[in-house]
């Protein structure tokens, strides 16, 4: 697949070493951010047919698919969808994995009920790319889109916000407000339902889940 303009490091970044050091995640760090997809999906009904974008080595798909859901797993890195599969595999799960580019699904519109996307957003360094990335979720979407997002508002945003103005190496992770993402769903005929933070005014992860609007449903 070609990049689009304006790529971002993000796309590339996740060869195989770093693929496999991505899984070495802290118990409790795992914990609380499955903790906090708990608390966003409570709003959304078993019945619905799950993509996670991207899966990377697959702990949001295979922790969705434990608890009752259908869940697809789409991922660029070939990397991370090989680690996926065999975490899949291991767990005894079917889930189908496969290598798409968020920005250029090959899905027709409304493929998936709801669609999560972890740990992306923040990867991306302007509107450009974030407008067409939350564009491109929308269309796959029938009925909702659960985003997460890295807030400016929190002590983590300020501490990288302090280290990019005195010269130091900035961070490559973008804070964005939830105005300026709610701007983007509202052109593609969504709303917001509900705002979920893991700690707010400390830690900057948020995930927010976003509903198509009734007058975009058929």
């Amino acid at each position: 697949m070609n990049n689009p303009p304006n790529s971002y490091r993000g796309r590339t970044k996740y060869n195989e070493a770093k693929a496999r050091r991505y899984q070495d995640r802290k118990p409790g760090k795992h914990l609380a951010e499955m903790k906090l997809i708990d608390r966003a999906f409570t709003l959304i009904p078993k019945t619905h047919r799950i993509l996670d974008i991207p899966c990377g080595g697959g702990r949001v798909t295979l922790h969705l698919s434990q608890s009752g859901y259908e869940v697809s797993g789409v991922d660029l890195s070939d990397s991370m969808l090989a680690i996926a599969r065999k975490n899949i595999a291991n767990h005894g799960l079917k889930c189908s994995i496969e290598k798409q580019d968020l920005e250029q699904l090959s899905y027709a519109d409304r493929s998936f009920d709801t669609i999560i996307s972890f740990r992306l957003f923040h990867h991306f360094p302007t509107r450009e790319i974030r407008a067409r990335a939350v564009a491109e979720l929308c269309r796959v979407a029938r009925d909702s889109v659960v985003l997460s997002y890295f807030t400016p508002w929190s002590a983590t945003s300020l501490k990288r916000w302090l280290r990019r103005t005195i010269g130091l190496t900035p961070s490559d992770k973008h804070a964005t407000s939830l105005r300026e993402i709610q701007r983007y769903f509202q052109v593609a005929g969504f709303f917001l339902v509900r705002d979920f933070a893991q700690s707010p005014m400390i830690h900057t992860l948020h995930l927010a889940v976003f509903r198509r609007t009734n007058e975009g449903k058929p």
